[in-house]
C-alpha cells in the first residue's frame, strides 16, 4: 500500500514540475524552448507533463521500496514510545511549523529558490521543535497536569507511566516475569538497548555457563513481551555513549526520572548514592519471607556442618539459612528447633536455633 502511493506521488510531482519546466522555458525571456520541442502553448506542456509524469513514476518506483521499510520501521518504533512522549513531541513539531509559517512569506520572496528554502526552514524548525518538545517532556506534563489541577478536579491518579529500567541481572534472574504476572509492578517496563547487547554477548559466550544465563534472559524478556499484560520499551539512544552499562542505567534513569529494577548489591549502592530510585527483587524476597519471632518451633533438616564449631546449617523452604547450636551431631536428621534469634541483613535473613530436645533437657 505505501508503495503505490509513493508511486502515485512521484507520478504527480513529476507531472507538476514537468508542466512548471515547460512554462518556464516558453516565457517571452526563453522562446528557444518552444522552438526545440516543435510545439506551443497547450501542446507542449501536455507533452512536458507526460514526460515529468513517467520521469516521477520511474524515480519513485526506484527509492519506493527503501523508503516504505523506512517509514515501517519508523512506525514500529514511534508505537513503542509512550504516549506522553509522542504528545510533548507533536506540541514541539507545531510550534516549530508555526514560526516556520510566519517566516514563509519572507523567504518565498528569495528568487528562484525561494520555495526550496522555505521547506527546508519547515523541515528544520519541525524537526527542531519535535525534538525540544520530546526534551522537555517532564517539564510540558508538569505544567499541563499543574493547570489541570488548578481548573478541574482532583485526578484519581497519575497522568503517565512511570518507567521501571531492567538491568542484566534482573533479567537473568527471571524472577521479574513472575512479579509482573502477579500485577505489583505497574508502569513501563524499559528495556534499553545496551542491556539487550550485553545479553547477546553473554548468549554468545563460549563458558557454557554464561551462554546459558544469556539465554534465559532473553527467554524471559520474549516470555515478559509476548504473554504478560505489560507495556514493555525497547530505549534506542542514537547518541549514546560509550561506558559501563551501569554508569549507562543510572544517567537513563535521570533522564527519564524513572527506577532502576535490579538484583545487583553494587549497583544498589551505585544508585542510591546517585540519588536514584531502585526496586531490588532481593529486598522484596526478604520482605514476603514468613516471619519467624524468637520463642518459635520449627522443623528442619540439618545438612551440613556450619563455621563455629559443633554447629549445624538447616534451611527452610524459601532458602532462608538456619545455624543450629549443637547441630552437628544431627546432621541429616530432621529435628525441631527452638528459634532463638534473628538477624536481618542487605544479603538476606538468617535466624539461630537450638536443638529442642537440649532445651527439654535443661
Amino acid at each position: 500500500m505505501i508503495r503505490r502511493v509513493i508511486q502515485t506521488l512521484g507520478l504527480l510531482l513529476g507531472a507538476l514540475l514537468g508542466e512548471q519546466l515547460i512554462r518556464l522555458q516558453s516565457s517571452p525571456d526563453s522562446p528557444w524552448m518552444g522552438t526545440l520541442l516543435g510545439t506551443s502553448g497547450g501542446a507542449g506542456g501536455t507533452f512536458s507533463a507526460v514526460v515529468g509524469a513517467g520521469a516521477g513514476f520511474l524515480v519513485a518506483t526506484s527509492v519506493a521500496s527503501p523508503v516504505s521499510r523506512a517509514l515501517q520501521r519508523g512506525i514500529d518504533r514511534l508505537s513503542g514510545y509512550p504516549i506522553a512522549e509522542l504528545l510533548s513531541g507533536l506540541v514541539g513539531l507545531t510550534f516549530g511549523l508555526a514560526l516556520s509559517s510566519f517566516a514563509y512569506p519572507y523567504l518565498t520572496d528569495i528568487p528562484h529558490v525561494g520555495q526550496v528554502v522555505a521547506a527546508g526552514a519547515a523541515l528544520t524548525l519541525g524537526y527542531a521543535g519535535a525534538r525540544v518538545g520530546t526534551m522537555k517532556k517532564d517539564e510540558l506534563g508538569a505544567w499541563f497536569k499543574t493547570r489541570g489541577t488548578a481548573e478541574a478536579p482532583k485526578s484519581d491518579g497519575p497522568r503517565y507511566e512511570e518507567h521501571k529500567i531492567l538491568d542484566t541481572s534482573v533479567i537473568i534472574d527471571g524472577r521479574i516475569a513472575d512479579i509482573c504476572k502477579t500485577g505489583f509492578i505497574e508502569g513501563t517496563l524499559v528495556i534499553p538497548e545496551f542491556v539487550l547487547e550485553e545479553l547477546q554477548h553473554i548468549a554468545d559466550s563460549s563458558d557454557l555457563l554464561k551462554r546459558n544465563r544469556g539465554r534465559r534472559g532473553l527467554d524471559i524478556l520474549n516470555k515478559i513481551q509476548k504473554e504478560l499484560d505489560v507495556r514493555v520499551l525497547i530505549y534506542e539512544d542514537a547518541n549514546e555513549e560509550p561506558g559501563e552499562v551501569d554508569s549507562k542505567l543510572v544517567k537513563l534513569a535521570k533522564a527519564m526520572k524513572g527506577k532502576v529494577v535490579t538484583n545487583d548489591f553494587n549497583l544498589n549502592k551505585v544508585c542510591e548514592l546517585q540519588g536514584v530510585s531502585v526496586l531490588n527483587i532481593n529486598d522484596l524476597a526478604n520482605a514476603v519471607k514468613p516471619v519467624v519471632l524468637p520463642g518459635e518451633e520449627i522443623v528442619v533438616q540439618v545438612i551440613k556442618d556450619g563455621k563455629e564449631h559443633g554447629q549445624g546449617v538447616a534451611y527452610l523452604d524459601d532458602g532462608t539459612m538456619i545455624v543450629v547450636e549443637g547441630g552437628r551431631d544431627f546432621i541429616g536428621t530432621t529435628m525441631e528447633v527452638l528459634v532463638t534469634s534473628v538477624l536481618q541483613t542487605s544479603a538476606g535473613r538468617m535466624i539461630f536455633a537450638k536443638p529442642k530436645l537440649l532445651e527439654k533437657a535443661l
